[in-house]
């Protein structure tokens, strides 16, 4: 009979780097998929909140302008419903002026199939160089933003 030595003991398996790069994967997807979930979202409201800030800027720009024509034509028809653009340029041409503005926030809402949006703007007077909030109220009609405060 020979003598055969015994085998050596099994080493019981480490499973920790197998559930640790388990573990990373999962991580990986999910991050990938919070960037992507992130990068539609932005896009998502960027486009229902852009056109609605475009619409609030150009109202302003062309009161800025003096183009009380051009800011008169971006009213909702409620409101030129209320005032001629005699009467519209009379008013703006009598307020204080605007030697600049910025937009700080856009809320956009749509309620029983009626689109608004309320644009604020931090909004600076030429004369003073006072700073002063107005938010601008929007309507969405027939597919376009229009001022309707």
């Amino acid at each position: 009979m020979t003598f055969t030595p015994p085998a050596p003991p099994v080493k019981p398996r480490n499973n920790t780097r197998t559930v640790l790069i388990v573990v990373g994967i999962v991580l990986g997807f999910c991050c990938i998929g919070g960037i992507v979930g992130g990068v539609v979202l932005f896009r998502g409201v960027s486009q229902s909140v852009g056109p609605a800030q475009d619409a609030a800027t150009a109202y302003v720009d062309d009161i800025i302008a003096d183009d009380y024509t051009g800011a008169y034509n971006r009213l909702c028809g409620k409101m030129r419903g209320r005032m001629s653009e005699a009467d519209f340029t009379r008013v703006q041409s009598a307020q204080l002026k605007i030697s600049s503005y910025r937009v700080i926030g856009t809320n956009v809402r749509t309620v029983n199939a009626t689109t608004t949006a309320t644009v604020t703007m931090r909004m600076t007077q030429a004369s003073t160089g006072m700073e002063f909030k107005q938010d601008i109220a929007l309507l969405k009609e027939n597919g376009q933003w229009k001022v309707c405060e």
